[in-house]
Parts: C-alpha cells; sequence; structure tokens
C-alpha cells in the first residue's frame, strides 16, 4: 500500500469498540493510518494498553500516544476520582462527559495531520447508541471542519481537511457486525469507564451497558471479561 500524502489519515484510537471499527473502515479504504491515542488523565488508563493492541492488529503506519492531560481541570467522573462512575443512565448530559474532549483531541490530530500531509481525519463519535455528549453530535464535526480549513496553510492553499465519523448514523449493533466483517477481535477493546487493574469491565457503567447491549442485538457473542 502505498504512503504518498494522498493516502494518509489520521485515526483517533481510544482502545474501544466504535474506535477499533472506525479504524478498520479507514483501513478498508486503503489508507495508510496513522493512529493518534491520548493519554489525558483517565481514570481507566488500561485502554492505552488496548489502543496499542488495536492499532498493530489493524496494521497502523504508525502509533502514537500522546500525554495530554486535561484531567487536572476536573469536572468529569472519567478523570475525577472524586466523582463516581455512574451505574444508571442519568438525565442530561452525563458526569463522565469530559470538557472540550473531542475538541482537543481533533485539534491535535489536526496538526499532526497537517505535518503528515494528510486530509483525512476519523473519529468515532456517534450520535445514536451514545451518552448524550455534545462533542459526538454532527453539527460538532461539521463545524470542526470547517475551522480545521480556516485555521491551517493546508486549508487556506487548497488542501482541505475532510472530518470523518464513519459511526455518526450507526447503532451500537451495526457497528459491531461491521466490525466482524472487518476482522476487528473484540476481545482485545476496553470500553469500560471504570475498569478494574487487570482490565475487568464493570459491566454496569453506560459504556458497558450499551456495549453488552449491541452484542445481544447483533447477535454476537460478547468476549467482554466483566468482573459482575
Amino acid at each position: 500500500m502505498g504512503t504518498d500524502m494522498a493516502n494518509k489519515a489520521v485515526v483517533l484510537v481510544s482502545g474501544g469498540l466504535d474506535s477499533a471499527t472506525v479504524l478498520a473502515l479507514a483501513r478498508e479504504q486503503n489508507l495508510a493510518c496513522y493512529a493518534l491515542t491520548f493519554d489525558y488523565g483517565q481514570r481507566h488508563r488500561i485502554e492505552l494498553d488496548a489502543a496499542h493492541r488495536v492499532a498493530k492488529l489493524l496494521g497502523a503506519a504508525d502509533h502514537r500516544t500522546v500525554q495530554l492531560d486535561i484531567g487536572w481541570m476536573g469536572g468529569s467522573a472519567l478523570t475525577d476520582r472524586d466523582i463516581p462512575v455512574p451505574d444508571v443512565p442519568s438525565g442530561g448530559i452525563p458526569v463522565t462527559y469530559v470538557p472540550a474532549r473531542n475538541t482537543v483531541f481533533l485539534a491535535t490530530a489536526l496538526g499532526w495531520a497537517e505535518v503528515l500531509g494528510a486530509q483525512d481525519i476519523f473519529i468515532g463519535a456517534n450520535a445514536v447508541d451514545y451518552s448524550g455528549y455534545p462533542d459526538c453530535r454532527p453539527e460538532f464535526i461539521q463545524a470542526f471542519e470547517k475551522l480545521a480549513n480556516l485555521a491551517t496553510r493546508a486549508g487556506v492553499e487548497g488542501r482541505p481537511f475532510h472530518i470523518h465519523a464513519p459511526l455518526m448514523h450507526m447503532r451500537k449493533a451495526e457497528i459491531i457486525r461491521t466490525g466482524v466483517r472487518l476482522g476487528v477481535d473484540f476481545s482485545l477493546t476496553l470500553s469500560c469507564y471504570d475498569p478494574d487493574l487487570d482490565g475487568l469491565a464493570c459491566g454496569s457503567c453506560d459504556a458497558c451497558r450499551l456495549r453488552r447491549q449491541g452484542f445481544v442485538e447483533a447477535g454476537v457473542a460478547d468476549p467482554t471479561r466483566y468482573r459482575r
């Protein structure tokens, strides 16, 4: 596979089910995928190991894990251990929302893409089976793409960026079926917001609930290791 400028893409890879499927979809398009993972102060840092496994399995051309601590500001159950991860969904935007996370991640991905000469950036945002995060909506993706092309030399000089969110309108079951078709080994992924030190999923957080329900609806055996 060629690795010239037109064939490169930066793919955000968290180690979860969705981002693994997105990486597989980008690879299906014969793109040289540069996987980007963030160590951002998340309490579930064990997902970084899952991201490494996923990037290797799916043939990323390169994989970088960037230390970019946004946990110092608090405000989220995913970064602040004083805020418990809820066992049941709550109304409105949940406490697992991390302030400005996807904005910060995409901005970093944009910088790397411009250096690489890549015009495509992939993210696993989903507006159907998700937890209500404002930065997972189509409006956000469209707005960021517009910003990307206003704020960069590449965009100004006529080499526009495209922000791809191929899972945006998929149900979790459809995402799982797509991943299975593309050879994703979901046993390597981790979606839980509050796993233990051995990587066992809690089984009760919103991410676990959506994941488990997705496997049931997809008719696919759930390979997740739950502690309860």
